[in-house]
């Protein structure tokens, strides 16, 4: 198996941010609960108390509002974040308090005291310590000054006053106290400079990116990022249809620019906004590219957007090959000839793959180019759920290419008509189809119709493709091809290791292949007779380039490094505490 890339190693991270709640209602709910289970669980056996109301209900108390006064040391001041952190907390206080008490059973030691009680009330400072500055954006003085105030509150109305000297000025309190919240204090400060040279403040980074994800606010992380951004030349490829009456024109569009990185930061939801340049009479495909060339900010979108309307006629004519298609093992090639432009269509579905390397893309070009072929467009279909394309899969969809391309030269070409249909009208809200929706496009060649369906959608749920291809097959239409854009953009946040949801994880397959097959038939009573038109556009924009992802890399595992090093040793100064 290859070695991952830094997007999948930054990826394969991202489940991280799922760790907290769905809703920070379920958090408070949670931390009540939580809080009123310490009340109770250590008046009954640290303090042998058989009055648990008042306890627990002072506990309760004393949580809720401490949380108000959180607020106040967080950087953008969230309710949310605060129930958050109480939750974590809560839990990591009660947790000490039991596994104390289970000790002290397990080794007879004489006495219940309140040890454990207190070492969880320092175990819950030395969290909110690193949280307050990684997450919430508090310097370390702040941290410091915040820290103690919940759980210290929620200790004092738990512990009767005349013990409070005794348990807080335990000489063994004191000093594994100290040892934990030391820990937290060079976490805090060995992980915010674990970025340095490149990075400034690796604290600010995930701020930005919480602040992004929880705000919606793109401007911080975009700042960072467009800081480490290069200037290149990206290309896009338009194959452009218009009726020989010029009443309808429609484009297939393959930018060089890869959706991304995530949504709402910086041209993750920019097939969409192509779409609705070119009128929503567009189908936005796949190139052969990856997240280096990431618009970084969306002032940059905007730049690559209005520079479209700069793009130059290359080739023109009307006529086209039928289409052709090729399989070599999981691989699938399909294509059309326009006089001397190759529209060429790569697949592993139902096997899947990431995307495609640029050396596919190049291999392609180069044979395209030794076969005399003016040019040749390359989708990459997105269709099917995979990791990294293997070395096997590679050769085989090189070589169901390059039979189709020489496939190609033979047939002969035809004069043809093409009819478009969008899902406007159908009213589609379903969270894993974005902003360009659904659409089908109808080829009349040779006075057979021929189908080619494009979903604005992050990849496709494994064999939705072979279903659709079915129903059309059954229902006497044949399928070219479908595609998804790739589009990074979500409508609502996809609470699942991907960060989003493939075509057909949350539509129905069957009511995806009724919708597709419903635009079909709309499309084929639209045919008109039409021409081609080839345009290219190169524009200089700022990308993300391969750096930034490699640094980025580096940062985060260095970061889950000294992270591990620091919970293993608090993990071992909380054991050695129960051999005392």
């Amino acid at each position: 198996m290859p070695e991952k890339d830094d997007v999948s190693k930054i990826h394969d991270k991202y489940t991280l941010s799922l760790i907290n709640p769905s809703s920070h209602y379920i958090s408070l709910a949670a931390s009540i609960a939580i809080a009123g289970l310490i009340g109770a669980f250590t008046a009954s056996t640290y303090l042998g108390s058989t009055e648990l109301i008042f306890p627990t209900l002072a506990v309760i108390a004393a949580l809720v509002g401490t949380q108000f006064l959180d607020i106040l040391f967080a950087k953008h001041r969230e309710y949310s974040k605060s129930l958050h952190v109480s939750l974590f907390g809560n839990g990591l206080f009660f947790v000490s308090t039991l596994i104390g008490y289970g000790a002290m059973g397990l080794f007879e030691k004489d006495g219940l005291d309140l040890f454990y009680v207190t070492m969880g009330m320092v175990v819950f400072a030395s969290f909110r310590i690193g949280i307050f500055t990684t997450i919430l954006g508090a310097s370390l003085k702040k941290a410091w000054a915040v820290a103690f105030i919940q759980p210290m509150a929620m200790y004092l109305v738990l512990v009767p006053s005349d013990m409070w000297i005794s348990s807080l000025t335990n000489p063994w309190i004191i000093l594994f106290g100290g040892a934990f919240l030391g820990l937290a204090t060079a976490w805090s400060y060995l992980t915010d400079k674990a970025g340095r040279p490149g990075l400034k403040s690796t604290h600010e980074l995930i701020q930005a990116y919480v602040t992004s994800m929880s705000r919606k606010d793109p401007a911080p992380l975009e700042e960072i990022i467009e800081k480490s951004s290069t200037e290149s030349t990206v290309s896009t490829s338009q194959l452009k249809f218009q009726s020989t009456d010029k009443d309808n024109d429609f484009r297939i569009v393959l930018p060089d620019i890869h959706p991304g990185p995530f949504h709402p930061i910086g041209g993750s939801n920019i097939t969409g906004l192509i779409y609705k340049e070119m009128d929503s009479t567009a189908m936005v495909m796949h190139s052969i590219s990856n997240h280096d060339l990431n618009l970084p900010t969306q002032k940059e979108v905007q730049n690559y957007l209005q520079s479209l309307q700069q793009s130059k006629s290359k080739q023109n004519g009307a006529v086209c090959t039928e289409p052709v298609s090729v399989t070599m093992n999981k691989a699938r090639a399909s294509g059309l000839l326009f006089d001397r432009t190759a529209l060429l269509f790569l697949s592993l579905s139902p096997h899947g793959m990431e995307d495609l390397p640029p050396n596919v893309r190049s291999e392609i070009e180069q044979f395209a180019e030794n076969r005399n072929f003016e040019q040749v467009l390359i989708v990459d279909t997105h269709n099917a759920m995979g990791k990294e394309i293997s070395k096997e899969d590679s050769e085989d969809l090189l070589l169901a290419a390059k039979s189709t391309l020489d496939t190609l030269k033979t047939k002969e070409s035809h004069s043809f008509k093409f009819g478009f249909e969008n899902s406007e009208k159908m009213n589609l809200n379903q969270n894993d189809i974005a902003e360009g929706r659904i659409a089908t496009l109808c080829l009349e060649i040779n006075n057979k119709n021929y189908f080619l369906g494009w979903a604005d959608a992050n990849n496709m749920e494994n064999g939705v493709r072979e279903q659709i291809v079915t129903h059309f097959a059954n229902n006497g239409y044949e399928l070219i091809e479908i595609c998804t854009s790739d589009t990074h953009y979500t409508a609502s946040g996809a609470r699942n290791r991907n960060g989003y949801f493939q075509l057909g994880m949350v539509s129905k397959p069957n009511d995806l292949a009724n919708w597709y097959l419903e635009l079909a038939k709309n499309a084929e009573s639209k045919i008109k007779e039409g021409t081609f038109e080839v345009l290219e556009h190169q524009t200089n924009v700022k990308v993300m380039g391969p750096t930034i992802f490699s640094d980025y890399s580096k940062v985060m595992d260095k970061t889950m490094s000294i992270t591990k090093w620091c919970l293993l040793a608090d993990a071992g100064l909380f054991a050695m505490s129960i051999f005392l």
